[in-house]
């Protein structure tokens, strides 16, 4: 196959003199007619300046992007776009934003010509029946369908995708992922995708390419991906060569990473101060009615706990008899399909919101309102921007250790956001820091707090893949250190196995209740790396994917289906030994 687009030696940077800002250094790429080719980068490394080179939004300051051996002056129609954000007219309907396209490039095309081609993307992408509707009335995975509809009505010889999944959840991102696929083969065009998601580039790409850290950044090495298509993700969890080419690809991202993200640490020892104690309650009904079980080391209970809201058409029951029994220092996660509980779970837990009915117990006392015993890390970490990070962790440090001398809240502030990586950032205000840095500061405020009982709301879900990966193990490594009780509410399965001591699956909503508990049998310490070389890793990981399949799109599978589910990990753990 002959060259189509190709980068030759491309730098580009931003600003001068002392803010001088070098995004891209170096980079070399040959992308073949008909290629779909997956660039993998960290937030900050320049992706959207690559591709918007490659669009010929912006020059290089250095080097040549050519296109078919001639050097790109500028946008072209042979070229379409796909970015993150979906910039649509909110004022046009479905059909109106991809006319747009049409219109401006098949200038010479009848109007029924136009209408035909602009209907047939518009059901490529599985639009047909929204055609009329305007962006305000479609979710975020059908505003980006809209999108990826009128870069292809252009027909354009390179699509050019800037992460145009990042933003969804994870199940629309998946059915998004499987389209793209579709699409692919049906168009046959060649694609270039930026992606911080190593399964989703494995899934769609023939080769991965990954962009190392800025600045400075530049390409890595290319790994081919030779599967068959169509590829199926289930099937490709049980391929010992898609096992080997992840963790590959995964390793040299992380190893590519850890060599950015070293900080001069000055050694704390962790002072010996209690917080305050919270005031007794007496425990609710539900969990007498229980004590007579001979249940042990009920540190956490959940007992038959409800959540109904009141609506305009009566009332919604969300969650429906929740009951979990949890062990000082267990680490459980909640997983399941958009809508069906978790973080109504976890704020009830938390105090934020109230129960219904039944009744939850930590340590001894029930759950009444919120308090410091419960330390809370929510997606988005609601730092003081005016504040340092520093600053930040005192206001609750100085709340909680009211007894403390000023050295020692300073010792505990110094230490946790050390452990999170923060040494020298702790002066930093919160405005200057990077989304990543934020979310250390909100687990490190956390942990400071000494709390009961830990809890995290998607703590990771806004960062891209490989920062998730990095304060995946630093939360790992702090809680090693202090064992503190914790729930934590995710959409992603390898951080839910990750992380717990057992995945409490949820059944889809309303009337939400656990579907299913795993128990992951793996070794602690756990790191990423550890995991990706474990034999049963993946086994768990079928499990979850398996569940989650069951359960989509408000399926109610039976006993026998989930009980299927469980069993398979068993023989597979059995075939791998």
């Amino acid at each position: 196959m002959s060259i189509i687009l190709e980068l030759t030696d491309v730098a580009k940077h931003y600003g001068e003199g002392a803010k001088r800002n070098r995004v891209l250094e170096g980079l070399n790429l040959k992308v073949k007619d008909g290629e779909f080719v997956a660039i993998l980068g960290f937030s900050g490394a320049g992706k959207t300046t690559l591709i918007s080179l490659m669009a010929g939004l912006i020059e290089p300051d250095r080097g040549g992007v050519l296109f078919k051996g001639k050097e790109i002056d500028g946008p072209g129609r042979e070229r379409g776009v796909v970015f993150q954000s979906y910039s649509l007219m909110p004022w046009l309907t479905v059909s109106g934003n991809v006319d747009l396209a049409v219109d401006a490039v098949h200038t010479k095309m009848s109007r029924a010509e136009r209408v035909a081609l602009r209907n047939r993307y518009v059901e490529m992408v599985g639009l047909s029946h929204a055609a009329d509707r305007r962006p305000a009335e479609l979710s975020g995975g059908m505003r980006q369908r809209v999108a990826v509809a009128r870069a292809l009505a252009m027909q354009p010889e390179v699509l050019l995708l800037d992460e145009p999944l990042s933003a969804l959840d994870a199940l629309t991102r998946s059915k998004l992922q499987d389209e793209f696929a579709e699409i692919s083969q049906a168009e046959k065009k060649t694609i270039v995708l930026i992606t911080n998601d190593v399964d989703e580039a494995i899934l769609l790409a023939d080769r991965v390419i990954p962009l190392t850290p800025g600045p400075n950044a530049t390409l890595g090495p290319s790994f081919t991906v030779d599967f068959d298509r169509p590829r199926d993700r289930g099937e490709l969890n049980g391929d010992d060569r898609f096992i080997a080419l992840r963790r590959e690809i995964t390793e040299y991202l992380m190893d590519a990473g850890a060599e950015r993200n070293v900080s001069a640490e000055r050694e704390i020892v962790l002072p010996n101060v209690v917080p305050i104690s919270v005031g007794k309650s007496q425990p609710p009904k539900a969990y007498k009615d229980a004590a007579a079980s001979p249940a042990s080391q009920r540190y956490l209970e959940f007992s038959g706990v409800k959540k109904v809201y009141a609506t305009p058409k009566g009332p919604l029951t969300v969650v429906d008899g929740f009951d979990l029994k949890m062990k000082k220092g267990e680490f459980v996660t909640l997983i399941g399909h958009s809508g069906c509980g978790k973080s109504t779970v976890l704020s009830m837990v938390a105090g934020l919101n109230g129960i219904s009915s039944g009744g939850i117990v930590l340590d001894g006392t029930e759950v009444v309102g919120a308090g410091p015993d419960r330390a809370v890390v929510f997606q988005a970490p609601s730092l003081m921007p005016w504040l340092t990070a520093r600053q930040n962790v005192a206001l609750g440090v100085d709340r909680v250790y009211p007894k403390a001398s000023a050295a020692e809240r300073r010792d505990i502030i110094e230490y946790y956001l050390s452990r999170v990586g923060l040494g020298d950032a702790m002066d930093r205000h919160a405005s200057d820091l990077s989304n990543g840095m934020k979310q250390r500061v909100g687990i490190a405020r956390a942990f400071a707090l000494s709390p009961k009982l830990l809890l995290l709301d998607e703590p990771f879900g806004m960062l891209d893949s490989i920062t998730r990966w990095e304060l995946q193990d630093v939360l790992m490594e702090v809680w090693a250190k202090t064992q503190v009780t914790a729930i934590c509410v995710t959409h992603d399965v390898d951080e839910a196995i990750l992380l717990a001591d057992r995945v409490v699956m949820m059944s889809n909503g309303p009337n939400a209740r656990i579907g299913n508990i795993m128990d992951v049998d793996l070794p602690r310490p756990r790191s990423r790396k550890a995991l990706l070389a474990h034999k049963d890793y993946y086994a768990y990981r079928e499990e979850l994917f398996d569940f989650l399949e069951a359960y989509e799109g408000g399926a109610n599978p039976d006993q026998e289906t989930l009980d299927r589910i469980r069993s398979k990990r068993a023989q597979r753990a059995v075939a791998a030994e």
